[in-house]
Formats: C-alpha cells, sequence, structure tokens
C-alpha cells in the first residue's frame, strides 16, 4: 500500500485553496545519507525520463562518443526530453549520419513537436511529424550510437532482453545502489523499459553523478554527461522548457531532469547532493514549483537566480480572459532528518 503524500503545493482561486498536489522527496548526499525528505523518502515510483543521463552514460564509458566525434551539444541531446525544435531534429540526423544508421532504425514514436511555434509552422505547412521530432528521439540516438560502436542488432533494441536495455539496466543498479533483481521493469512513453525505484535511490544517484567515485574513467564519463547538460540546456528541454531555464539560471551550479508524471531530479554539484521528487497525480504544474522551492530552502539559489526562475515558483492562475484568478504555490517544508 503506498503512504500518502504530503501537499506539497496549493493552488488558489480567489481566497480558497481550490487543489492540492500531494507528494514525495528525498534529498541525498553521495555517501547515502538522507538529509532531508518530505511525505515517503522511499517511495516507490517510475524513474521515467529523469534517467536519461544514465542512460547516456555507457555512451561515454564504452568509446562510443569518441569513436563518432561525438560532440557536448550532441551529448546534451542524448540526456533530453526535448521539444522538437529544429536545432534538436537537425542534431538527432547528424548523429545518425555519424554513426552509419539510417534513421528508420528509431522506434521512440512519433508525435507533434512540443514546441508549439514549430508545431504550428508544420501545420501550416501541412508537414507530418516524424521519429525525430519525438521528444525522446535524443536518447534513442545515443542508444543507436552505443548499438553502432558494439555491433548489437538495432531492430529489437526496445527488448529488455536486448544486451542494450541489460547494460543499461547494470548501470541503474549499480549508480541507484539498489539490487538489480529489485527494480520495477515497465515499458516507457517511448517504448524503451522504465525503472521501478524508490526516491531515495534515484536522489542518490543524482548525487553519484555530480560527485562521481571510482576509476577516472567513471569520473570523466559522470563530468562529460554534467557538463555537456549545463553547458547545452537548450539540447535537454528548448524554449521555455524548465530543465533548460534552470540549469541556464544557475550556471554550472546543478543539474536538472525532468520525468513525466511528476518526476523530477536535481544534483548540486558542489554540495554532492541528489534530490528526487514525485507528485502523485502526475502533475507538471505541481512538480516545478516545488522544486524551486526545495532549492531556495536547500540555499541553493541566489536571490537573482529565484527572481528568474519566478514563473515557475509561483506560476499565476490565470483564465481565459487573461485574468489573474489566484496562484500555485509551493507549501513544501523540508524535513531534516537526524
Amino acid at each position: 500500500m503506498l503512504t500518502p503524500g504530503e501537499i506539497l503545493v496549493e493552488v488558489t482561486r480567489g481566497p480558497l485553496v481550490e487543489n492540492v498536489h500531494r507528494g514525495h522527496v528525498a534529498v541525498v548526499d553521495w555517501q547515502g545519507n538522507l538529509l532531508y525528505s518530505a511525505g515517503d523518502p522511499h517511495h516507490l515510483t517510475y524513474w521515467r525520463s529523469s534517467a536519461k543521463p544514465f542512460q547516456a552514460l555507457p555512451v561515454v564509458e564504452s568509446g562510443a562518443a569518441d569513436r563518432f566525434g561525438i560532440v557536448p551539444k550532441e551529448l546534451a541531446l542524448f540526456c533530453a526530453s526535448h521539444s522538437g525544435e529544429k536545432m534538436h531534429t537537425e542534431t538527432v540526423l547528424g548523429i545518425f549520419q555519424k554513426i552509419g544508421l539510417d534513421t528508420s532504425f528509431l522506434q521512440c514514436g512519433v508525435h507533434m513537436p512540443y514546441h508549439a511555434e514549430t508545431a504550428r509552422s508544420m501545420i501550416r505547412l501541412g508537414e507530418k511529424p516524424t521519429s525525430l521530432h519525438s521528444n525522446c528521439s535524443g536518447k534513442h540516438s545515443g542508444m543507436m550510437t552505443l548499438i553502432a560502436h558494439l555491433g548489437y542488432d538495432p531492430a529489437t533494441y526496445l527488448q529488455l532482453g536486448h544486451p542494450l536495455q541489460q547494460l543499461i539496466l547494470d548501470y541503474v543498479a549499480e549508480f541507484c545502489d539498489y539490487p538489480r533483481q529489485e527494480i520495477v521493469i515497465g515499458t516507457d512513453g517511448c517504448g524503451v523499459p522504465v525503472h521501478g525505484l524508490p526516491l531515495f535511490n534515484m536522489a542518490l544517484a543524482y548525487a553519484r553523478l555530480v560527485h562521481p567515485q571510482g576509476d577516472q574513467k567513471r569520473i570523466a564519463a559522470c563530468r562529460r554527461i554534467t557538463d555537456a547538460m549545463m553547458t547545452h540546456p537548450e539540447m535537454v528541454g528548448g524554449t521555455e522548457r524548465f530543465c533548460t531555464d534552470l540549469m541556464g539560471a544557475t550556471q554550472g551550479a546543478l543539474v536538472g531532469k525532468a520525468g513525466a508524471a511528476g518526476v523530477y531530479c536535481v544534483g548540486l554539484l558542489r554540495e554532492g547532493i541528489g534530490i528526487a521528487v514525485k507528485c502523485e497525480d502526475g502533475s507538471s504544474r505541481g512538480r516545478d514549483p516545488v522544486v524551486v522551492e526545495i532549492l531556495q530552502q536547500l540555499g541553493a539559489l541566489t536571490g537573482e537566480q529565484l527572481a528568474s526562475l519566478g514563473k515557475y515558483h509561483h506560476p499565476q492562475n490565470i483564465n481565459h480572459r487573461k485574468e489573474k484568478c489566484g496562484e500555485v504555490i509551493p507549501v513544501v517544508k523540508l524535513k531534516k532528518e537526524d
């Protein structure tokens, strides 16, 4: 039975709280200490797209990134849930040209770009979306880069038994310090296996990503991933996307990656701390304000940075007449663990 989440966000309309978003938070350091929590820090849920940096790590450690000349913006795209803007689709196409595979191998599905103006332009021109526009095409191009390097079958890479997915499962288990056989496997929105884990272990993985241990090869790979994401945040999300604006505002202090269904993870580089958030209702409306509020409570944002993230921290409740009716207010209170 799931532990009921704490109220993390209140949504007002006039003088009343009309809705609330409940959820769970874990804040963990690289040594595995639970520092702060809200709700149940061991809440079990799927990692969704917040796992993407760890799915990209073997591309670097295997030597595939170096073999094919993968540059930082392409590496950042491997970690992305992008908006389908031209800068994203052209980069995916360039990756496939580098690795010598046809984009027909992409099995991430097809949807219209998240970027509204790109979608409107396509509609006006009568263009149909392709797999390149999928928000997960960057992740899948990273998987294809590893497949091309290791000589795996590109036709069956979605299957859990494929050696690529088994390798990724090894990375997830190792970074999360969680028994491999206990990771719950589902199917993600783009068709690949998705990993069910406690929030504590997701936060631990992000702490280890930003404060890596082990041999120089592992440390270098983690730093290449985080540096790429922070240097090219526009590739991780896109125009007016939270991941992009958060990393852009904090300028090398953190990496952040959204996951579907109300999941978000952050790694604070200087502190060696990981944060994992889950809104139970799967809402990004509740999730993003909580992330900013947690960073504020941890002292991870300057006043200027907090102000620049104001539209995510305290979104306005606006009606169809463009009138302010209320606010989305994060009320999460981190509990310090002993």
